[in-house]
Order: C-alpha cells, then structure tokens, then sequence
C-alpha cells in the first residue's frame, strides 16, 4: 500500500513539473504566424499578396503591409501630398476589409534608394513584427522602387540577426524565411514558384480591396487618362466592373501558369480546378524551409 502511494506521489511530481513545458508548447503550436509584406507602392501588397493574407488573417494570423514609397506621383494628374492622402485613405481602407494591418513610408514614390538608412528603416520593421515570413518584390522587376524594395529587403534577411546592426531593435534569434512576389522577367533569372496558393474563398475579398483604390486601378494611375473613369455614375459602375474582371483575370492566369504546381500542392484533382491563385518564391536568404515547414507557413492545404 505504501509502494503505490508513494509511486503515485512520484507519478504526480513528474507530471506537475512536465505541465509548463507542455503549456510552453501547446502556446509555441497555437501561437499566431506573423507575416510582413513590402511592396514599393500603396497598392502593391494588395495586388501580389491580397488573397493569401486576407487567408492568414480569417485564421488569426498576423499580418503587415507596408508601402516603401508613399506613391505621391502614382496618378497622371494628380501629385504630391494631395495624392499620398488620397492613397493612404484608399489603402487604409483596402487593407480593413483584407483584415490586415498597414504602415506607408515617407518616401517619394519614384525616388526609393538602396541607401544604410532604409535597410536600417526594414531592418527594424522586420525586427519588430517578429516576422516568420517576408515577402517582397524580386530585385529584377521592371520598376526601380520595385527593385529596390526587392534589394532593401535582401539585404535586411541577413541584418536582423545581427546584434550590433541598429541595437535600438532586439534581434530576431530566427531568421524568417524570405520570398518574392511574381513576374515574367526572365533575366537574369525567371520566377519559379516554391508556395502557390488558391485564393478562391478570398477572391471576391481581394477584389473589394483592389476596386477600393479607384486612383489606381479606375483612374488608372500614372499612366491613365481622363476619359477612363467617366463622370457619370453609369460609366463609373461599368469602369469598376471591367476593373474587377481584369483584376480577377490576372489571379486566374497565375492559376493557368502555375497549373503543375498547383496539382503538386493540392493533388492532381483539386490542383486541376483552382481558377484563382497567388504565387511565391523563395529567396536564397534568410530560413531555407522543407516543403513540411512551407505547408506550416501556408497553412491552406
């Protein structure tokens, strides 16, 4: 009778001393993923990563997008402070019902520069939000803001686990895993996805987002003109409607571009019927992930 009390007594030790071990684990497994975003311009994130994070968002993740410029140039008749409030209302809006969180740089649109003081600026952003995943433009996209937000975020991959590079930012003790949004530019290297999504179930979502950013897409942006969102309610409502299917045409080609891929991920079945997807690279910096930690990540499979 004494050996089972006491072996009960020792049972019970062993497990009050295992429960903060178990909590600490059960909190680490059920702790949200924490995604950061740079796109050179109010619009950017949106456009390449709308869908997939208003995914990561609906199951509690955590996610930031952030403009590297300020796009205060992004209209062909508007500019200046007039137009970065007006895209910043935009966004900000864009961003609410994506369900994400939002920063914009003070940086001229047109006038980003791979300088010390904004990889110390990514650096610290990425330091901060404790990031898992970065995403970002690749260095070889077709505009230099784009680029060099692509350059910026390269160069902070490395930066965030050193100790005396911006000390003011704790470090991050693990690096997270860094990846491009999509293009065709195939030199000096072509985009070869490593994680493609179906976006269907925030398809609809995404393109709430994108129409709310009617200087952008509607009007054009910078290269639009006058006669493209007309003046009468009619002729806008059929501007937003043809903006809306061109927007839901281009995450329906990535699907058509990535179709293996997609049977890869999904099964040959599944993969077959995805119409909507958003594609992402990794890049040879920072964590270099297994196919079992990417599906941690993209947890849509």
């Amino acid at each position: 009778m004494k050996i089972r009390i006491q072996l009960r007594r020792v049972v019970l030790t062993i497990c009050l001393a295992l429960l903060p071990v178990i909590a600490n684990r059960v909190v680490a497994a059920e702790a949200p993923l924490r995604i950061i975003c740079f796109g050179a311009h109010p619009d950017d994130c949106e456009l390449q990563a709308g869908g997939t994070a208003a995914m990561w968002a609906a199951r509690g993740h955590k996610v930031k997008f952030v403009s590297v410029t300020n796009g205060d140039i992004g209209h062909w008749r508007e500019a200046g402070g007039p137009l970065a409030k007006r895209r910043k209302t935009e966004v900000l809006e864009a961003d609410g019902i994506l369900g994400v969180t939002t920063e914009i740089l003070d940086i001229h649109d047109g006038e980003l520069l791979p300088t010390l003081e904004n990889r110390r600026t990514l650096t610290r952003l990425i330091r901060e939000w404790q990031a898992d995943v970065v995403l970002s433009h690749r260095p070889n996209d077709y505009h230099p803001d784009h680029r060099y937000t692509g350059v910026l975020v390269q160069d902070a991959a490395y930066m965030v686990t050193v100790p005396n590079f911006c000390p003011d930012v704790p470090i991050l003790t693990k690096n997270p895993v860094f990846m491009y949004f999509p293009d065709r530019f195939q030199k000096p290297n072509p985009f070869k996805p490593d994680v493609v999504v179906d976006v269907g179930t925030t398809m609809d979502k995404k393109l709430d987002a994108l129409g709310v950013m009617v200087s952008q897409f509607a009007e054009g942006g910078a290269t639009g003109n006058a006669e493209l969102f007309p003046a009468d309610a009619a002729g806008q409502k059929r501007r937003h409607a043809q903006v809306r299917e061109t927007m839901a045409k281009r995450n329906s080609a990535l699907a058509d571009r990535f179709r293996t891929e997609l049977k890869q991920w999904y099964g040959d079945e599944k993969g077959a019927s995805v119409k909507f997807a958003e594609a992402f690279e990794l890049c040879e910096y920072g964590a270099q992930p297994d196919k079992k930690e990417l599906k941690r990540l993209f947890p849509f499979y």
